[in-house]
């Protein structure tokens, strides 16, 4: 059982540790920084926009890494925020068109990354690991939440 958990955790840190490295080496390319991907790629999924708080909540980041990342993007011009008075946080923000250059453009490379590292895995087995690693991960979630049963 430790051998499966010792195995599992490595191939997953070592697969999270080459996506970080491959959004950083294309997004300096760019001139922005590695975290900016995640945060175009999900905006990209939102044309009508999204308040900070829900853009934390679907990129998984706490209230002052979103803050920081959207003040920096806001900077950059890769995004405005609508501000109608009151908190900014909850203001929604939108793409420049500038930023839905960039964010395609992060898209278009991610899948170009995505179809170099599964080419020779076919539809079937694909579909196998993409249940497979979504279970898990919501077990993974669930036991985080409730604790790991006695």
């Amino acid at each position: 059982m430790l051998d499966r958990f010792q195995q599992f955790s490595f191939s997953v840190s070592e697969i999270h540790r080459y996506l970080l490295q491959i959004e950083r080496e294309e997004m300096e390319k760019l001139g922005y920084k590695a975290y900016f991907a995640q945060y175009l790629v999900t905006m990209s999924r939102h044309p009508e926009g999204v308040t900070a708080v829900e853009l934390g909540k679907a990129c998984d980041k706490d209230k002052a890494a979103v803050s920081r990342a959207v003040s920096e993007m806001i900077e950059k011009g890769l995004l405005t925020r609508q501000l109608t008075g009151g908190n900014g946080y909850r203001a929604p923000l939108h793409l420049t068109k500038k930023g839905q250059q960039v964010a395609r453009h992060v898209c278009d490379r991610a899948r170009l990354a995505v179809t170099a590292v599964g080419g020779e895995i076919d539809g079937d087995r694909r579909r196998v690991f993409y249940d497979v690693l979504t279970t898990i991960a919501d077990n993974l979630r669930r036991v985080s939440e409730q604790g790991i049963p006695e």
